[in-house]
């Protein structure tokens, strides 16, 4: 019999918290791990092998504490790491376990948002180039046009506790306006960064008021609850306490006060030595 365990969360840095606290929100029942990889961060800018053999070093952590299932709530490790690990060390490792990611969930269900068939994407620099969510909308919504914006300044503005300062209205307009030049009929824009949620109210500003923005925590969440419903044998095996342990790979001084701002209460976490 396999021992209930919780359900990992791994991020390369603080954002996958936006994710995480619509999870837990959604499913308060369940026991969560969360590892940040801070010391590491960003991974947006890394070369693929790089960030495939950090998230992996992740996982294998996570799985090491003991958990049947793995969420990357993160776009540049689920666009540059999850398939590989999904086809080539699971089935090494333990073909039971299971590795989800963010981006397939957000990519079925763009397509119901938008009535012009155009959509942008404001991502990491490592998210863009992958084209990920070019080639998974592509699959659910072939009539779709998507176009895409890397945003470079956006984490470490997020990050340094500046996305609600005057500073960050240069950066935020120019990103929009560069993604927003590309198509008049863009209607719907995705955040593929799970930092950008906390930039939404500074990017209001600089949006025309029709255009929707859709961030990924709570489609993530929804297709968390769907997907244990699918499959009782992954939910048996995910401990239900209420219980959350974070773990950082940097000071966990640091890591608790930023990640306050992200989850609007008091963190406490643990230090992981990679």
């Amino acid at each position: 019999m396999i021992q209930p365990a919780p359900i990992g969360i791994f991020d390369s840095g603080y954002g996958g918290l936006t994710v995480f606290r619509e999870i837990r929100k959604q499913l308060p029942q369940y026991d969560y791990i969360y590892l940040g990889d801070n010391a590491r961060a960003p991974y947006g800018p890394r070369d693929f092998d790089t960030i495939y053999h950090y998230t992996l070093e992740c996982v294998q952590h996570l799985f090491d504490m003991g958990c049947q299932l793995v969420v990357l709530a993160c776009n540049t490790a689920s666009a540059k790491a999850l398939r590989t690990i999904q086809q080539q060390d699971l089935p090494k490792i333990d073909p039971k376990r299971r590795v989800l990611g963010v981006i397939r969930p957000t990519t079925e269900l763009v397509g119901n948002y938008s009535k012009t068939g155009h959509v942008g994407v404001l991502a990491t620099l490592g998210t863009v180039k992958s084209e990920s969510y070019v080639i998974e909308i592509e699959k659910f919504f072939s009539d779709l046009q998507v176009f895409q914006q890397a945003c470079p300044m956006w984490v470490p503005l997020v990050e340094n506790n500046e996305h609600d300062g005057p500073g960050a209205d240069y950066f935020v307009e120019k990103y929009l306006q560069a993604l927003l030049d590309q198509s008049p009929k863009i209607d719907t824009i995705v955040l593929g960064c799970t930092h950008y949620p906390l930039l939404v109210n500074k990017m209001r500003k600089f949006l025309p008021a029709e255009i929707q923005v859709i961030s990924q925590g709570e489609i993530v969440a929804k297709s968390l609850d769907d997907y244990l419903q699918r499959h009782p044998e992954i939910e048996v095996v995910c401990s239900k306490h209420g219980q959350t342990a974070y773990f950082t790979t940097e000071s966990t001084a640091a890591f608790d006060e930023k990640a306050a701002v992200f989850m609007g209460a008091g963190v406490s976490s643990r230090h992981l030595a990679l």
